[in-house]
């Protein structure tokens, strides 16, 4: 299939806008700090930035290159975000469903938020070359499937005249039927072979913003629950438990996938999981707050015919 460049110049109007209103809400008190995006060291990177003062707002960018969901900066021990006081954060469509599945889980209070939305046209699969202009090629495959370009309910976004959305290969439905295609143990060989490229970095966990306990299980070692070194049976324990951990609460932001510096298809697994849920329960991951999820909560009239 031809490449085509994907539209990005409503980029400059966003960033301008995005500017525009953080300088206003710290200057008038709305908010302590504003979580965006900045530029990064390399040319066209960006990177995480948490700013306090008004004088600060034309460091905050919008690009391609902005691939991080900032909803992580919220849930783990950043000792740059305030504790104190309303915070304004950045948000794709994508990120927003994880800020969502967290006010669900009573991890934030939504009137403690100010929600600065982003009219998205995708981010960059790989941020290697982050100056690199944005195709239907390089583009992350989040976005190839993202049916909502302008996160809903936020108190700020941008007004900008997106452009048309291109065509683009559906890759995670692609390969789910592929992989759907197999044999039980032709899958299982598949994912067996991904597991055991796994080095226990970790990486997955530190970026995905539900991975906000404390104590992971998976640190614990009395009793030890999952074996820490990188070998084949740890390996897949670990992967399967984040996987059922993740069930029914993943947003698809894909940062997992992103963080993984052995390339292993995590988002492909979260989205066959998300795709489950769907089938078995009728519940995905969205832009509507909820008490509990599929897996932490009982229905007695749930359908019960796939347990064998």
């Amino acid at each position: 299939m031809q490449s085509d460049t994907v539209d990005t110049s409503c980029h400059a109007a966003i960033t301008e806008a995005v500017r525009t209103e953080a300088r206003r809400i710290l200057s008038d008190g709305t908010v302590t700090a504003v979580i965006g995006y900045a530029a990064g060291r390399r040319k066209g990177s960006t990177q995480p930035i948490v700013i306090t003062f008004a004088d600060d707002a034309d460091k905050l960018i919008f690009s391609a290159a902005c691939v991080n969901n900032l909803a992580v900066y919220l849930t783990k021990a950043k000792k740059d975000v305030p504790k104190t006081g309303k915070l304004a954060v950045v948000v794709k469509s994508c990120d927003l469903k994880a800020l969502v599945g967290l006010m669900g889980e009573a991890q934030l209070k939504r009137e403690d938020l100010y929600l600065i939305g982003i009219p998205c046209t995708g981010v960059l699969g790989s941020v290697l070359q982050p100056a690199a202009v944005l195709t239907t090629d390089n583009i992350a495959s989040k976005c190839c499937e993202c049916a909502e370009r302008l996160p809903p309910g936020c108190d700020f976004v941008p007004s900008v005249d997106l452009p048309r959305q291109l065509r683009f290969e559906q890759r995670y439905t692609d390969e789910i039927a592929r992989l759907e295609a197999m044999s039980p143990a032709e899958r299982w060989e598949y994912w067996k072979e991904q597991f055991s490229k796994c080095i226990k970095c970790y990486a997955c966990r530190q970026v995905c913003p539900f991975c906000f306990c404390e104590q992971c299980l998976c640190d614990r070692n009395r009793p030890q629950m999952v074996e820490q070194t990188p070998r084949p049976a740890g390996n897949t324990a670990w992967h399967l438990v984040r996987a059922m951990h993740l069930a029914g609460r993943c947003a698809g932001c894909a940062e997992c996938e992103r963080a993984c510096p052995m390339d292993i298809p995590l988002n492909l697994l979260n989205r066959k999981m998300a795709r489950e849920l769907k089938a078995l329960f009728d519940s995905e991951a969205g832009f509507e707050v909820r008490d509990k999820g599929p897996l932490n909560s009982y229905d007695e009239h749930d359908d019960q015919s796939f347990i064998r």
